[in-house]
């Protein structure tokens, strides 16, 4: 069942609309006196319920373009649009609000706070937002079953293995019922059968819920299962090709 951020991105956008709309976006870091130029007028479109993989060499602007992307980072020119809105109109608290509203994010390092049990990561999103906290717990006991851990709810992460923090991470990212995921190298840490394991909920999650998807990842085999793969180089996208998935990922 697609979430309440979700329905609500999706009437508000109508059929047509791109859930992501990335329109000569420019980024640059200066390191001293030398000026780099992270993303060099990047146009990028990402339709709703897509599954969509961003690959490229190291240092080729992959995550500076997630981070711009969902807000997460200023850029310097261009426009980003998410479900219709742009996002560099608005204010710190604004973006803010929007992020904790219609987005999930999946890092590789998992962010997990190390004193909180499983469920009270999963549940600290929906508290921060205002949640009473009889909701909160039942929603995220909720969708720590339906990331396939909700034996790990009373685990610190200290306590669990890799993939099963993932989970939780996942988990988390998932419980505000977010219209869009941003995931950032999320099998990076893991093992091969583990990171298997995570691409497979992650495609479950999308073609059930029908959540958007953007991954950066090195790794081909976690690309392939997306709808499309979004190949970077020095800023610019030098590829953009569909993988055949869609219809049958699984």
């Amino acid at each position: 069942m697609i979430g309440k951020a979700s329905e609500k991105m999706a009437h508000k956008e109508g059929a047509d609309t791109a859930m992501v709309e990335a329109r000569g976006v420019e980024k640059e870091y200066a390191t001293g006196d030398v000026r780099v130029q992270a993303l060099r007028g990047v146009d990028l479109s990402i339709s709703r319920g897509e599954m969509v993989a961003i690959m490229g060499p190291s240092g080729c602007g992959k995550t500076t373009l997630l981070n711009c992307l969902s807000g997460l980072d200023e850029f310097d020119g261009g426009e980003v649009l998410v479900g219709g809105e742009s996002i560099s109109g608005m204010s710190d608290r604004k973006r803010t609000r929007f992020r904790a509203e219609k987005m999930g994010f999946v890092f590789q390092t998992y962010n997990l706070i190390p004193v909180l049990s499983a469920v009270e990561n999963v549940e600290l999103p929906l508290l921060v937002a205002g949640a009473k906290p009889k909701e909160a717990r039942r929603r995220a006991t909720a969708v720590l079953e339906t990331v396939g851990v909700p034996e790990q709810a009373g685990k610190r992460p200290n306590e669990m293995s890799g993939g099963q923090q993932q989970r939780v991470t996942v988990a988390r990212s998932l419980v505000n019922h977010p219209a869009i995921v941003w995931a950032d190298e999320p099998t990076g840490a893991l093992d091969s059968e583990t990171s298997g394991e995570i691409v497979d909920l992650l495609v479950k999650l999308n073609r059930e819920q029908g959540q958007t998807f953007v991954l950066v990842t090195h790794d081909a085999s976690v690309a392939r299962r997306a709808h499309r793969i979004v190949r970077m180089r020095d800023g610019m996208i030098e590829g953009d090709e569909p993988t055949g998935t869609r219809g049958h990922n699984g």
